[in-house]
């Protein structure tokens, strides 16, 4: 009788867990696995989408310099995006921490407020705020910072902006959820010891927030590595990202073969930085994770 309530309770959680598990197979899975057998179809320009089976739409991509380059600025993009984001979020988060009630919850709100507003209207406010007759631009020519209008529409370096400020939401939660793990008492016992404030970050804080900065970074890079609305908006046509790219395809040639083998290598790069990233942060950070 005991190892029958043993087993019973043991299948529990999987039948408890089994509706949530078939919806994420039958949202996720499954359109991932229809896309990839779609990434090994053939493609006639006037029949369509053919029934054989061919690797061609792979060896295209990787081999034609023009995805070549696509794929290595959406990796520049998305490491920018993550640096710019740690740099921002972390020292944000930490002068969030150290508010008083209620400007803390005021401020966090502030911070986390954007992401309650479609990433579309987010991106079309950024288009307008850096455009040529933009607030930007109009504020600097006013002041006679510059002569001209400083061209941030449909450019990288307007794309890491809008992108940045979608995104930095994202590690700011993963730093705060860290420190609030953290005793603060830690910190105080380094200052008492007569370590400077920045040596205090550095060997003690630092450290302890690492995990909250890892993870937002693997978060944000894999948002903006295959982000689509904000590279369409800011970056243009000209400017094109994978998901693009993959999109163009899909709607523009009417191939959806090499689209689905764009978007299936895209996939698979974001994956394996993403798990290689991780693999090196825990055996550089063991001791913290442990």
């Amino acid at each position: 009788m005991a190892t029958l309530d043993d087993s019973r309770a043991g299948a529990a959680p999987w039948l408890l867990s089994a509706p949530a598990l078939l919806l994420f197979l039958a949202l996720l899975l499954v359109p991932l696995l229809l896309t990839f057998m779609l990434s090994f179809h053939v493609f006639s320009d006037i029949a369509g989408v053919q029934r054989g089976w061919t690797i061609a739409n792979y060896l295209g991509v990787l081999s034609d310099p023009y995805y070549g380059q696509i794929f290595l600025r959406t990796a520049g993009l998305a490491f920018a995006v993550t640096i710019l984001s740690i740099a921002l979020g972390v020292p944000e988060t930490l002068v969030l921490a150290r508010m008083r009630r209620p400007w803390q919850s005021v401020c966090l709100l502030i911070v986390l407020g954007p992401l309650l507003i479609s990433v579309v209207v987010r991106t079309l406010g950024w288009q307008i705020l850096l455009g040529n007759n933009g607030v930007l631009n109009n504020a600097l020519q006013s002041l006679h910072i510059t002569d001209e209008p400083i061209r941030l529409v449909f450019t990288m370096t307007g794309t890491i902006i809008a992108l940045t400020h979608v995104l930095v939401p994202f590690m700011v939660m993963s730093v705060w959820a860290t420190l609030q793990k953290l005793d603060p008492q830690v910190e105080w016992a380094g200052r008492s010891l007569g370590a400077p404030p920045l040596r205090v970050f550095r060997r003690v804080l630092l450290p302890q927030i690492m995990p909250g900065v890892l993870s937002g970074s693997i978060i944000v890079f894999a948002l903006s590595a295959s982000a689509f609305a904000t590279p369409a908006l800011i970056g243009g046509r000209r400017l094109k990202v994978v998901a693009t790219a993959a999109y163009d395809e899909f709607l523009g040639t009417l191939n959806w073969p090499l689209g689905a083998s764009i978007a299936v290598l895209l996939l698979i790069a974001n994956v394996a930085i993403v798990m290689g990233c991780s693999r090196l942060a825990e055996r550089r950070y063991k001791h913290i994770f442990d």
